[in-house]
């Protein structure tokens, strides 16, 4: 078990030293030696778990779409909001997370990888899908192009909050993305009980060290 537990840690090490030099050189100019050094390990470890730069990528890109710290709530289109604003709030903090966004609207990346885009319209998809079984929107919905545009409006609102001047907390972007956006498919009952806000996505980000105690201790029972 602690042999396998190493393994887990190091393959996470690798990827995360991946993941940083990504993101502050781009996919084609980092080099697997800069990612040696990043990491500290030896050749040998990367290659057991990465054969290849391009396994790398994979790796960032299918980490990225994550669920993590994001607790069970009364209202399943409030754990959606609960992903969509951790998921700002740490985005600009992870380079795991901004790593795969950069690739994602990189054009060369883009079509040697693909993106994390499929899985989180799907992952997204999944909640609407519940919620509208739940009376929490509206009959009309269609999930799945809900869900598509959700993941199109928030990839541009990072986007496009980077290159406006000034500057744009993307958690508070997102939480105004989102009010508008369930404003119109939100049954009417349940838009006054979601709450939306960067407030909201703070807190969820310093009750993730509490979450990883709780959801370890459930995986070791």
């Amino acid at each position: 078990m602690a042999q396998q537990e190493r393994a887990i840690r190091t393959r996470r090490i690798i990827l995360e030293a991946a993941a940083e030099m990504f993101d502050e050189r781009g996919y084609e100019s980092t080099t697997i030696a800069e990612i040696l050094e990043r990491a500290d390990v030896t050749k040998g470890a990367l290659y057991f778990h990465f054969p290849s730069k391009s396994d790398l990528a994979r790796g960032v890109l299918a980490a990225a779409v994550t669920t993590d710290g994001v607790r069970p709530q009364e209202l399943k289109l409030q754990e959606m909001v609960d992903t969509l604003l951790l998921l700002a709030y740490r985005l600009p903090r992870e380079p795991m997370l901004s790593a795969a966004l950069r690739m994602a609207v990189d054009l060369q990346s883009r079509r040697q990888f693909g993106t994390a885009w499929p899985d989180w319209t799907e992952l997204l998809a999944g909640f609407l899908k519940d919620a509208k079984g739940r009376g929490e929107v509206l009959p009309y919905v269609d999930e799945a192009d809900i869900a598509r545009m959700i993941v199109s409006t928030w990839t541009g609102v990072r986007v496009v909050s980077e290159g406006l001047p000034g500057t744009y907390d993307l958690a508070a972007e997102i939480a105004l993305l989102l009010q508008l956006l369930l404003h119109a498919i939100t049954t009417p009952a349940v838009l006054p009980r979601l709450e939306i806000s960067a407030a909201r996505a703070a807190h969820l980000y310093d009750d993730m060290p509490a979450w990883r105690a709780t959801s370890e201790a459930v995986g070791a029972g």
